[in-house]
């Protein structure tokens, strides 16, 4: 549990409040109560604004005590109560309680993460006010104050349509000005009222078009699902284009027919338009979002509407885990296998496992949705955690696409594309089709070489080669985000031979626009999806159904539906058949499940060529001729077998220093410690494994390396953690390094 200041010590008249502030360290602070507030005003929960060395900061409330180990003479009072009220409903507290536990991370940091930022800075817990225009009882057209006055008439028609009141944005769209409106103001016929940005005063029909007609699967799984009450974990397994967005929608109609309210978590900010435009043309209820792409006071507007129970349906990517809801009903996380909803900096929580907790502490039902569900959620069907539905046809007529590997061995390559592969490409585009190309590597070229010595372009700051990326011509490092010009020269041996080595998206889009100059080459990747809605136009762009080429990387794979692509063409499909991760021949079977199920989604076939040097790998064999179900099912045996997660529980320690004996010397330190205390808390079977250089040791400038700690049981690796952090954090050489600890860690690097 969370490390705080005893609750002993000096007496000091008046509760001690027990602060929650937003820093890492694992601990609470001390105040007095602020002056003039009375114990009754007094709950965990509530915000206060309270002195912290030379400036002031806002903390939670955690807790009140009679008793403080704090001198009384250093105790200093809390400047201000900000909150009547607790700003959080009470499950919501608990789960932000349980997530600071469980990822061992200070609980002022947690609250930190899961307010938007204007709370997090002292500002009012409640949404912008939209001003609007209201007519008054005895207010008519032909009122005798505005006879001649023909802009007032038409204001006071316009009003008369709207009783419930029209935004001064929605009036001057009819051509009617403020000056007019004041006037009618003055003449006591019309008044300005506020109201919350998301509110609706008049109830509508809760569908704005009719729900699709369930197959006997999807009836199947919907009944499942209406069956339960009350708490229920359901993973929702079904195939690229089986349906699984019409099962939330109808799931959603029936939470949204109780009452209740639904939060939707996706992982990407790109999906959010699609996502969005789907609900909102579906149910006629106020939608919100949340990601990081909006301001400040559009994610505040959001929350307090979610909170207040104003929005019915709330839309968000990690983060909207810790949005509160008026009304809980219904938890759904599309692509739950997906890594982005795992934290990589600062609190590292997994907002999927965050979202069944919270569900257990709703007592609400959650749909945990995927074509490729991750292991350790079949791992919970297997020990019966989790209720399985299974989707195994498409929707309608579609059919699944057909796959074919292409060996690529002895093949010329043009900008990474053999020639059976742009024939193909060629003869779908030919028909009135799309086609999908799919390179997971950005920018021009992997990386600058010099021909005459083989020097290639590596980044001064980490291990790793700089990517050639041409518009604008540079050398980025997509690890440290450092960037150079490009060499004109080699600086070895000061030849000007040098060559741009292998393909990425740029490479491949020029390649093409030449291929098929009558064809528009849409590029889909992190740099040019940069300008704010750059993905929802390209989307509009695709969904005409004009025939054209899709080049990008993973942000094409993520649950998009594009019904004219008939071929998805997998430029290099090796990149995990040999990992050192023990988790690649899982990732890239989802990645290739994933961008293969966006062809053949409609009426027309489709079919996914992939290039590769391993065409007689098992790997590829099982997943094109058996599917992803074969691949985890084998991958989750395997795992079983050798003791590794979902069937035992890690956490990662890592350090980084600028000097790489500083960091090993301090996991050496921690992993004698950590040993002790196996040894003094009768812990077993908890292993050590390092510590080690991280596989990419330097990056940013600094040296990497980590400590693997693996336990059988979940409660001894917790047990372990909750003592060993505690000494660290008083570690003599912890000053000199950067450390952190990540509890069930998906990415080893």
């Amino acid at each position: 549990m969370l490390t705080c200041l005893a609750n002993q010590g000096a007496n000091v008249s008046g509760p001690i409040l027990q602060v929650a502030l937003p820093s890492p360290l694992r601990r609470l602070f001390d105040y007095r109560a602020p002056g003039g507030a009375h114990a009754k005003d007094l709950r965990p929960g509530q915000r206060i604004r309270v002195p912290f060395g030379q400036r002031q900061m806002v903390g939670v409330i955690a807790s009140l005590s009679d008793a403080s180990d704090v001198p009384p003479a250093r105790l200093k009072r809390a400047v201000e109560l900000i909150d009547l009220e607790p700003l959080l409903p009470e499950t919501l507290w608990q789960l932000c309680c349980w997530t600071a536990s469980y990822y061992q991370h200070g609980l002022g940091d947690t609250l930190s993460c899961a307010l938007p930022t204007l709370l997090r800075q002292g500002e009012p817990a409640i949404a912008r006010q939209d001003r609007l225009w209201q007519l008054l009882p005895g207010a008519y057209p032909e009122h005798p104050a505005i006879s001649r006055a023909a802009k007032q008439k038409q204001a006071v028609q316009l009003l008369a349509k709207h009783p419930h009141g029209l935004s001064h944005a929605l009036t001057a769209q009819w051509g009617l000005s403020r000056d007019t409106l004041e006037a009618l103001e003055k003449k006591g016929l019309v008044q300005r009222i506020s109201q919350s940005h998301h509110h609706t005063n008049e109830p509508l029909p809760l569908l704005r078009e009719p729900r699709l007609t369930p197959n006997s699967q999807q009836v199947a799984a919907l009944d499942a699902i209406k069956a339960q009450s009350g708490f229920t974990a359901w993973l929702l397994d079904g195939v690229t284009g089986s349906g699984k967005t019409e099962i939330y929608l109808q799931a959603i109609e029936h939470c949204l027919g109780e009452g209740r309210q639904v939060l939707v978590l996706i992982p990407e900010i790109g999906l959010t338009p699609q996502t969005l435009e789907r609900f909102q043309r579906r149910f006629s209820v106020p939608v919100v979002i949340l990601h990081s792409g909006l301001n400040d006071r559009e994610r505040l507007d959001a929350w307090v509407a979610a909170r207040d129970g104003e929005a019915g349906i709330v839309i968000g990517t990690r983060s909207a885990i810790f949005t509160p809801l008026a009304r809980p009903g219904l938890i759904i996380v599309d692509e739950e296998h997906d890594l982005s909803f795992k934290q990589q900096e600062g609190l590292r929580y997994n907002a999927r496992d965050l979202a069944v907790y919270r569900a257990y502490l709703e007592k609400t039902p959650i749909i945990l949705g995927s074509a490729t569900p991750s292991l350790e959620s079949l791992y919970n069907v297997r020990r019966g955690r989790y209720q399985h539905l299974r989707l195994t046809e498409r929707a309608g007529n579609a059919k699944p696409p057909t796959f074919q590997c292409i060996d690529i061995r002895s093949r010329k390559l043009e900008a990474g594309l053999c020639r059976p592969m742009i024939e193909a490409i060629g003869e779908h585009l030919s028909k009135g089709n799309q086609v999908l190309v799919f390179i997971n590597r950005r920018g021009f070229a992997p990386t600058l070489m010099c021909h005459d010595c083989g020097w290639m372009a590596e980044c001064t700051r980490c291990d790793a080669r700089m990517t050639v990326h041409q518009s604008p011509p540079r050398l980025h490092c997509h690890h440290c985000d450092s960037q150079r010009p490009v060499d004109t020269e080699c600086p070895k041996c000061q030849s000007t031979e040098l060559r741009s080595i292998g393909a990425g998206t740029e490479r491949t889009e020029e390649h093409l626009v030449s291929c098929f100059p009558e064809f528009p080459v849409l590029r889909i990747d992190r740099e040019s999806m940069s300008r704010k809605k750059a993905m929802q136009d390209m989307l509009a762009r695709i969904q005409t159904g004009q025939p054209c080429l899709l080049v990008g990387t993973q942000m094409l794979a993520k649950g998009h539906h594009f019904p004219d692509v008939t071929l998805v063409a997998i430029l290099d499909a090796d990149g995990g058949l040999f990992s050192s991760d023990f988790r690649g021949p899982e990732r890239m079977a989802q990645m290739i499940t994933q961008v293969a199920g966006r062809a053949g989604r409609a009426e027309k076939p489709g079919q996914v060529l992939i290039q590769t040097h391993m065409a007689e790998h098992q790997l590829l064999i099982d997943l094109t001729e058996h599917g992803y179900a074969t691949i985890a099912q084998n991958e989750l045996n395997g795992r079983e077998k050798a003791g590794l997660p979902p069937c035992s529980f890690i956490a990662l320690l890592r350090a980084e220093a600028n000097n790489a004996a500083i960091a090993n010397e301090f996991l050496e330190s921690a992993c004698e410690l950590a040993e002790q205390l196996c040894v003094d808390l009768a812990l077993e079977k908890v292993d050590l494994l390092g510590p080690v250089a991280s596989p990419m040791e330097r990056r940013a400038g600094r040296y990497r390396a980590q400590l693997l700690v693996q336990a059988p049981h979940r409660s001894a690796l917790h047990q372990l953690l909750h003592h060993w952090l505690i000494s660290l954090e008083s570690h003599s050489l912890g000053r000199k390094v950067r450390w952190s600890i990540d509890v069930d860690p998906l990415d080893m690097f």
